[in-house]
Order: C-alpha cells, then structure tokens, then sequence
C-alpha cells in the first residue's frame, strides 16, 4: 500500500501544464508506475544538489492567477478529487466546494510573489526524503516548500526563497527558466548582458539595471526615495540660473546621471552641465542615457556624439549638451571652476568638501547630500566624531541637530579656503539631509562664518538647550534649574555646530516659484513649510511670478499669484555680470534675510503632561502665538513646534490648556456616590 500511496503521488507531481487532470482514469499499470517513481525520485535527488537546467514547463505550483490553480482540477465535475499540490496521505480526497477552499486558503495565500509570478506552497515529494533514525527514507517526513520561479529549485523556508530571489536580482537573472516565461514582459537586454527597466522621473527617462537598489552590487545605484532630494537640488539650480547664466554645473557622482540630465533637458542653455563618474559602467549608462533622452554627449577627447551617429536615421536635433567625464570627483573639481556643485555621494560626503571649496566660483553654490543617517542621527556617535569632528547625543531635535553639524563641517572646509558661507536650505529627512550654500569669497566672509561655530549646552534630564556664548559656565547658561534640584551633572556640550540661520526666505521663496514652472507638485508642500520656518510663522503671503490673479491656501500658507512678474527676468545678452552686479546681489541676499529663526524646536508630545489630555497642534501653536511668543511648524518632526519660548514657558502655556483625562469619568463616580 505505501508503494501505491507513493506512486500516485509521483503521479501527481506532473511538470507539464497541458495536462488535464479531469481526462485521467485510474492511471498505468502497477509496473508503469514503478518505473515512473524510480525516475522521479532520482529527479527529486537532483533538484537539491543544482538547479533544473533544461527549458521546461513551468512546475504547477507557480501560477499567476487563482482560476489557473483550479485549472488543475476539475472542480465542476461530481465525486471526491485530490489536491494537485498535497499528497494522499496530508489532504484526502474531498468535494469540489471544500477542495476549492483548501486551494485558496492553503495554497494561493501561502506564496512568494517575484515578477507578477505566485510560487504557490507545495507539499508533494519534490524534496528529498528526510530519513527516519533506522535509515528507511519511505517513512521519512515530507517537508513543505517552493519551486524557484528562475531556477526550478526547492527551498523550504519563505524567507530563504527571497534572499534566494534577491540574489538572481542582483546578478541580473531576472528570465524564468521554463518556456511559459514570455508571459513575464521584460525590456530589451543592455549591451553589457542584463535585463534593465525604464523608469521617468520629471520628464526624463533613465534606463536602470535589476540591481539598481543595491549599492553595494551596483555601480548604477539609484535610489526611489530620493526624489524629493533630488527635485530641490533642482529648484536651487533653477534659482541661480535666474541670477545670472549661463552656469557651469558639476553633478560630481553621475551613476544613472538623471539629476544632470534633468538639469539639461529642463533649463537647456542656461546651464552648461558636467556629469562625471569613476565608473566604466556608470559613465556607459550615462551615456546611453543621454541618447535616450536626446541629449547630445559632449566626451571631451572623444569628440561630441551628434544626431549623425551609427545607424542611418535621420534624428531630430538635440534638447541640450551635457559633457561626461570619467574622473574623480576630487580631481575635477580641482582642475576646473564651477558656479554649481553637487555632492551626493553614498554616505558621507566629508572627504570631496576640501575640493570642492577650491575652485567654485564667488556666490556660487554648493549642495551637499548625505546619506550616512547612522552616524548624523546618533546611532554612531564614534563615527560621528571621526567624521565630523562633533560629540553629539540622540536626542528629540536630532534631525536638526544633524543638519547644524553638516553645515559646521561644511563651513570649517570653506573657511580653509578663504572662503565664507551663506546657508539657503537645510532639509533632514527620513533618508538624506540636504545642505545648499551659497560662497562668499574673502577672509573677512570665513571669519564671520567660523564665528556662527558654537557649543551646544544640552540638558539630559528635561531637554532644555541653548548655545554657549564665550566666557559663560555650563551650569549657568540653562534656564533650567535642574543641575541644582537633582544631585551630578545633568548638562553636556555637543557640537561645535552652527548656530546661525538654517534658511533664507527669499532664495525658498524663488523655489517656490521654480517648482510651480516646473509643475514639481511633490515638493511645494515642503517648500512652504520651509518658508513658514524660515520666519517662524503660521500665516505668510507668498509671491512667486505666475500668470493669474488668485489666492491659494494650503498648508496654512497663501499664496498670491500676479499677472506679470514684478522681478527682472535674466540678463538677455548671456554675459556674466559685473562687480557692482553681484555686490548688489549680496545686498539683496542681506534684505532678504529678515529676522532669523529661533533655532532648534520641541516635541508637543516629548513634553505632554501624564494624565491630562493635550491640545490639538493647531490649536497650540494659536495659544503661543496670544501669549506673545513667534511660533511655527517644523519640517524636522511632525509634532514639532520651533518658537523663541523657552521650555518653561513652553511647559506652563501646555499646562494652561490641558485638559485632565479622567475628569468625566471622575465627575460620574462622584454623582453615583452621592445618589447612594
């Protein structure tokens, strides 16, 4: 009988799809089946030592819809059926109606899903036998798992099918190895072997390889999330090509090169763009990715790839030029001068500072992206110091703190080079903190910069923070009074980090205005809050040129549109301007900065009182605003409230109108036991 029991099962286990399950009778012969089991069992043995190689069909448990697993099974027809995927001795046969719930709930729902393709769980005897203790593998235990849907073999656990997927995605085995594979729509292959995808973001397409999400296995890293970072990056590029033009431009770490190339193909002459990479790979990718935006390849020594290329077509004239160099970053920064640098490197971008600074042109602008959030936010205070030379602590404003420490580094790198600092944004960030600077060459510029670089005076107990001034005492500059109620020192420096302003309103307020030209959505949201922040308001009129006249709401900020705009539009003729020009720019930077924002924020639920019920944030934010104090929302934390109020008065305003959790409840009891 277990002989039977066996080869009805290897029965069962059919690679052939086609097959319909409802035209089998009682199966061959007795010895049919024999020879039929002996070579599943060798096939069997295989699959766990080395993929299945051969191009057959599918197994079938891999469906793509549910119907195709019922498919297996003539659940219309009378009489008691098997499951095509369980074994005779695990599930027995039974009705259509029950049969069909145990291929959803069991099968169907237990899966890993890989390119539109469901390997279902199977339980039949694909794995080898597990043997019992005396060595007979008949009576061993059959153990559940799934069939790979790229290289046919069986894996036990879920989660070792997808790591096991993960590393087909990385190597860029993406194609099944069965026939039934076309039904899985790919794009054509990359000249380099792999499978790649077309993704378009901002209207320009970049071609991406299957393991673009893996830095460490790719060379053409590119990064989803990041495109809030990378549409600000491009709204301050925009502003300055408003300024003057055209700019020389670096995107110092290309990858897939779609940051420079939305730069070209949106502000096209304005901007003269280099994209540049240490890469083969990247530096090839770039490239084809400029042909496939039509955007003509200026490679230095290798002379301009134009519309006449190989193949014969007649194309249509380029949007733009972008020249790709294959250099270090560090190096071309050194040998060529640029209005614009970008830096985002994978990590940190400490050690590219230094050449930066050296040949970026006066009220120019550097960007700085990093991405090494362990070390900014405090989970590796040891690396922290190595890098930024900064002693910090986790706490409830870490994320400015982290972007105060950026700008202190990038300050004490420009200061090096005689060269001082105009912070224009600072934006922290679930995965990135983004710093924009202007420079502003002369001595006299790096010494006012070097002298925003203060300590910070945090205390551990109620979080109360303020900057130490020259000449004061630790214990005596926080107006907390808790290193004299509680017994040890309660209070620690951090930093050196910046203490000046994180914002300029009118260089957010012409970003505001390039994302509207752009029809960057996503980001205007944000940029409004920057611009609540920078001012440290609820309520702010905004101007930003468009071509009608109303007035939107949104995010507690209006903004009003004029019919023509008020500011002069860049200079016609393309010439750089003189020095009275840019003299007059920084004047006009200076009026722009109006008051600066108090710095640092608190948490509305770091400081909740226990028991009472605070108010809504809104609400708050109204009452410190009738008690005289500048308040607004932060970016930084969605509960966090930036005011001039210090963490006293911030507590007694909260206190005042909170409401006690319990009083209801208390006031019930009070009046039934007045009635007993």
């Amino acid at each position: 009988m277990a002989e039977l029991k066996e080869a009805d099962a290897a029965q069962l286990h059919q690679e052939d799809v086609d097959i319909k399950r409802g035209e089998d009778g009682d199966g061959p012969p007795a010895g049919d089946k024999a020879a039929e089991q002996a070579v599943k069992i060798e096939a069997a043995a295989d699959s766990d030592a080395r993929p299945s190689t051969t191009m057959s069909e599918r197994h079938v448990s891999i469906q793509t819809k549910l119907e195709g697993l019922e498919m297996l099974v003539d659940l219309n027809g009378a009489g008691r059926k098997s499951c095509p995927l369980c074994p005779e001795e695990k599930f027995k046969a039974c009705y259509s109606h029950k049969l069909r719930r145990h291929l959803q709930n069991l099968h169907w729902k237990v899966y890993v899903e890989f390119e539109g393709q469901r390997m279902c769980i199977c339980h039949l005897p694909c794995r080898n036998l597990k043997p019992s203790l005396s060595g007979d593998q008949a009576s061993g235990r059959h153990v559940a798992h799934y069939h790979c849907v790229v290289c046919s073999v069986t894996i036990a656990r879920k989660t070792d099918m997808i790591s096991h997927l993960k590393r087909h995605v990385n190597k860029g085995e993406t194609e099944a190895s069965y026939s039934g594979s076309s039904d899985v729509t790919l794009e054509e292959p990359a000249p380099s072997g792999q499978a790649y995808e077309i993704m378009k973001e901002l209207g320009t397409n970049v071609q991406l390889l299957p393991n673009h999400t893996t830095p460490q296995k790719s060379d053409t890293y590119f990064n989803r999330k990041m495109k809030t970072n990378r549409q600000l990056v491009f709204c301050s590029l925009a502003v300055l090509a408003e300024e003057r033009n055209p700019l020389e431009c670096l995107d110092a770490f290309g990858a897939t090169g779609i940051m420079g190339l939305q730069w070209a193909k949106h502000l096209r002459s304005a901007v003269k763009v280099t994209i540049t990479d240490i890469s083969d790979t990247c530096v090839k990718m770039i490239k084809e990715n400029c042909e496939l935006n039509n955007i003509r390849v200026d490679g230095g020594s290798r002379g301009p790839r134009g519309p006449d290329g190989a193949g014969g077509e007649a194309k249509v004239a380029p949007n733009a030029t972008v020249e790709v160099a294959k250099m270090d970053a560090n190096v071309i920064m050194h040998l060529r001068p640029f209005d614009y640098i970008h830096l985002d490197p994978y990590g940190t971008a400490v050690n590219y500072l230094d050449a930066a600074f050296r040949n970026v042109r006066n009220l120019g602008i550097i960007s700085v992206t990093s991405t090494d959030t362990g070390s900014l936010y405090s989970k590796s205070p040891n690396v922290t110091l190595r890098h930024y030379g900064c002693h910090v602590v986790r706490t409830e404003y870490y994320k400015e703190l982290a972007a105060r420490m950026i700008v202190a580094t990038v300050a004490r790198a420009a200061a090096r080079c005689n060269k001082g600092i105009e912070v224009l944004l600072a934006v922290a960030l679930e995965h990135f903190v983004l710093v924009v600077v202007r420079v502003l060459r002369g001595p006299t510029q790096a010494d006012e910069s070097a002298k925003k670089l203060r300590k910070l005076v945090h205390c551990q107990w109620c979080e109360e923070r303020v900057f130490l001034k020259l000449g004061n005492m630790v214990d005596d500059t926080l107006p907390c009074n808790c290193h004299g109620s509680l017994p040890g020192k309660t209070a620690v420096q951090l930093g050196p980090l910046w203490c000046g302003p994180l914002f300029n309103t009118g260089f957010l307020r012409r970003m505001l205005s390039a994302a509207v030209q752009h029809s960057m959505d996503d980001i205007q949201p944000l940029v409004k809050t920057l611009i609540c922040e920078s001012e440290c308001t609820t309520l702010k009129s905004l101007v930003h040129g468009a071509s009608a006249l109303t007035n939107q709401v949104e995010c507690g900020v209006v903004i009003k549109t004029l019919q023509s705009g008020e500011e002069s539009g860049p200079d016609q003729s393309g010439k750089r301007k003189t020095g009275d020009e840019s003299g007059n720019v920084v004047k006009k930077l200076k009026s722009d900065a109006s008051l600066e924002h108090p710095p640092f924020y608190y948490s509305i639920h770091r400081h909740s009182i226990r028991g009472m019920n605070m108010p809504k944030l809104n609400k708050f934010l109204q009452y410190l605003t009738e008690a005289g104090f500048r308040v607004s929302r932060t970016h930084f934390d969605p509960t966090g409230v930036r005011t001039d109020a210090t963490l006293e008065q911030f507590k007694s305003v909260l206190t005042k109108y909170s409401v006690p959790t319990y009083t209801n409840a208390t006031a019930t009891q009070t009046s039934v036991s007045t009635e007993k």
